[in-house]
């Protein structure tokens, strides 16, 4: 079954490796990609020529305002996506917005808010959500499978580029392990346990004042944890568990892609083991969920609906503050 009509027509704000990937996943799986836009219009061609995109724009003043497009996938780095929402919305065009979805929560609300109020989309790009094993892992937690969950864990760790003056290390450019990597441990347990009560974060700093790892716990009142962990300059497993009161679900490497995972119940016998390949990368599932979205009339899904993202932002806004990561947007 074909995952889009090809009816909806996508534009591309932004021209780096992300935005290669998804326009990738798009066009392998029947999505109507019509333009790209860049700040620089020979990096706009360049892209759209790599990709057989119809129009390439030399802003993204120029790409919101095509009549021809009627989504804007945003996938510039974080401290840009605020002020790129809010212009692609205020042309009247939803937003698939790439994650981390800004650099606070102050900055999603009002995205959030301004696509309410126009009635439009606005979908954080957190892929791993809409994935099949996602699907499939929160059915089994919702049919009690693994009894009580008492504890999510989750790790993202990768050996990144250690450059003090990459973006992923510039305190300008929202450097820092959290924004890039732990967004998503953040999300997976928000989206198996919900928004936490309590947190408790630790982190250790690179010279160029971002965070280089940090760690967190999650406390909820029911008694429930996750426990949360990134870093960018060492990787790992990068393994996955949900830890229930008759079981557990583990995740295999790389947790948060399209991987197998097993569940087991508490003397460690296998209860089911979901293994799905998919097309491409898998980043065609939230432009699908985008689309259903729009051809439903409606702005929220149960899956990651605005309030949630603005609530994951809220909650990596206080592990900054108990670990003492700042950024230029916070003083706006």
């Amino acid at each position: 079954m074909a995952l889009s009509d090809g009816k909806i027509r996508w534009g591309i704000l932004g021209t780096g490796f992300i935005a290669g990937l998804q326009t990738q996943d798009l066009l392998e799986n029947g999505f109507t990609v019509q333009a790209v836009g860049s700040r620089s219009l020979d990096s706009s061609k360049s892209f759209a020529g790599r990709h057989g995109i119809p129009a390439a724009h030399g802003s993204y003043e120029e790409l919101v305002a095509d009549p021809d497009v009627d989504v804007i996938y945003i996938a510039t780095p974080h401290p840009m996506h605020h002020a790129n929402a809010l212009l692609a919305l205020n042309a009247g065009k939803h937003v698939l917005v790439e994650k981390s979805f800004t650099m606070n929560a102050r900055e999603a609300q009002e995205i959030v808010g301004l696509a309410a109020s126009k009635g439009l989309v606005a979908l954080e790009a957190m892929w791993t959500r809409f994935l099949p094993h996602m699907v499939r892992l929160r059915e089994i937690i919702g049919a009690g499978t693994i009894g009580e969950v008492r504890k999510v864990v989750a790790s993202h760790n990768q050996s990144l580029p250690k450059d003090p003056a990459h973006r992923l290390n510039d305190p300008a450019l929202g450097g820092g392990a959290l924004l890039d990597l732990g967004i998503y441990p953040i999300s997976f347990a928000f989206d198996i346990l919900g928004t936490p009560s309590r947190i408790h974060a630790s982190a250790s700093m690179t010279a160029t004042g971002v965070d280089r790892q940090t760690a967190a716990v999650f406390e909820y009142d029911g008694g429930a944890q996750a426990l949360v962990d990134c870093e960018l300059d060492a990787a790992s497993a990068n393994r996955a568990l949900v830890i229930g009161t008759d079981g557990w679900i583990d995740i295999e490497h790389t947790w948060y892609n399209p991987v197998p995972f097993t569940v087991h119940a508490v003397d460690g016998s296998v209860v089911e083991r979901f293994e799905q390949p998919v097309n491409s990368r898998g980043m065609q599932y939230q432009a699908a969920e985008l689309e259903r979205l729009v051809g439903a009339g409606e702005t929220a899904g149960a899956i990651l609906p605005p309030e949630e993202t603005v609530a994951i932002m809220a909650a990596m806004d206080e592990i900054r503050r108990q670990i003492g990561l700042s950024y230029e947007a916070d003083r706006a």
